[in-house]
């Protein structure tokens, strides 16, 4: 490590018994951990979509977003995460862009089941949870992070041969 780098970290010296105080440099692994901790949380990735109150799903999504891109601003762009990061993040625009406003008028997403609408913004959130959820699992696999029992159920499932 760079001089540079520890330098940084240095939060105090004391004296007259030499010692220092330092801040520790977050690992990839844990904006990893911190990434799937935060979506575990975040019911529009699986609970059932008639549960769910369209509204609420994108005020989720803008959160995601927020979040997911707080934390690209935290690492190197070139890393298998920040790319994982950036796809995610690139699904948020596209689910809001398909549940947005249409001529300058809100569409009423579930108000009608059966209406088109429903049709529409429950494909937007699948699509949504497929992105999220290749993605979560490679993020799993690369980091060794376990994945609670609910967010799991968006993960690419098992080949059985």
């Amino acid at each position: 490590m760079k001089f540079k780098k520890i330098i940084k970290r240095i939060t105090g010296i004391s004296s007259p018994i030499f010692g220092v105080s330092w801040n520790p440099e977050n690992t990839e692994r844990d904006f990893a951990k911190e990434v799937i901790i935060f979506l575990e949380d975040r019911r529009v990735l699986y609970n059932p979509s008639e549960m769910e109150v369209p509204q609420h799903c994108v005020d989720s999504v803008l959160k995601i977003r927020k979040f997911l891109t707080s934390t690209i601003g935290k690492i190197s762009e070139d890393t298998e995460l920040a790319k994982s990061l950036k796809a995610m993040r690139a699904a948020c625009r596209k689910f809001l862009d398909k549940t947005g406003m249409r001529n300058g008028d809100i569409i009423r997403y579930g108000a009608n089941r059966g209406h088109w609408a429903s049709w529409e913004f429950n494909g937007s959130v699948g699509e949504l949870r497929g992105v999220f959820g290749i993605h979560i699992a490679k993020i799993a696999v690369t980091y060794g992070i376990d994945v609670e029992k609910d967010l799991a159920t968006i993960l690419p499932v098992e080949d059985e041969e």
